[in-house]
């Protein structure tokens, strides 16, 4: 609750633990940055104000969706310590490791009765083969999506941000996000309130990068980096 765009996706992206995987970035960014700027006004005074920082991959998308289950209806920094906690439980993040997990013991670590059963729900999907991770590059983000909102306690908004922060999907336009809606409002029209066909109208001159768009429009509400 609370939390500015930057910082609720920052729980789908952070790292897990020291010695891990340098971030991936995004290899399309610099030609998306040309793009927006030369078809978007805003774009072309906004990007230009941040020129060393860019989208970020990291961990492992089964720990990804898992830091945002537990991260839900809570502070950024309830959510970190929750984190910190369930961690603990673990030899190692993986969903036979989450399945072996007794119920009393991750309510011991503070976790609700709710989260308990997305969290053991989200282990099930990746031990069975219902999500087909390994074919996510070939899918498209709509296949994607499907899947994941099949999972308790997934809806659309987090499949669309693991959708940009994890698989750095170039095109996404995640118009239930409170915060794109609010930076088109302010960066486009004034302040004035915004429906879902007019920020579509706006995001018309940035596809196929809405992603980095949204990222930007992001970064104008909340400049500082999300956590990693």
């Amino acid at each position: 609750m609370g939390k500015t765009p930057i910082e609720s996706a920052s729980l789908l992206v952070a790292g897990t633990a020291a010695g891990a995987a340098p971030p991936l970035r995004p290899p399309y960014w610099a030609e998306a940055c040309r793009h927006l700027m030369k078809r978007d006004r805003v774009m072309k005074k906004l990007i230009p104000q941040f020129p060393d920082v860019t989208l970020q991959s990291r961990a492992d998308p089964f720990t990804t969706l898992a830091r945002s289950v537990i991260g839900q209806q809570i502070s950024v920094k309830s959510a970190q310590a929750a984190w910190h906690r369930f961690v603990k439980l673990l030899p190692e993040i993986s969903p036979a490791g989450v399945l072996a997990l007794a119920p009393e013991a991750m309510r011991a670590a503070g976790l609700s009765a709710r989260k308990i059963d997305y969290l053991v729900d989200l282990a099930r999907h990746f031990e069975s083969g219902d999500l087909h991770v390994e074919a996510w590059h070939d899918m498209d983000d709509e296949s994607i999506i499907q899947e994941l909102v099949a999972i308790r306690g997934i809806g659309r908004w987090t499949a669309e941000m693991f959708l940009i922060f994890y698989l750095l999907r170039p095109n996404v336009l995640p118009l239930d996000d409170a915060g794109l809606i609010r930076g088109i409002s302010e960066g486009y029209f004034s302040g004035e309130p915004v429906s879902r066909s007019e920020a579509r109208e706006v995001a018309a001159a940035w596809s196929p990068y809405c992603s980095v768009a949204t990222w930007y429009i992001w970064r104008s509400l909340d400049p500082v980096p999300a956590a990693s």
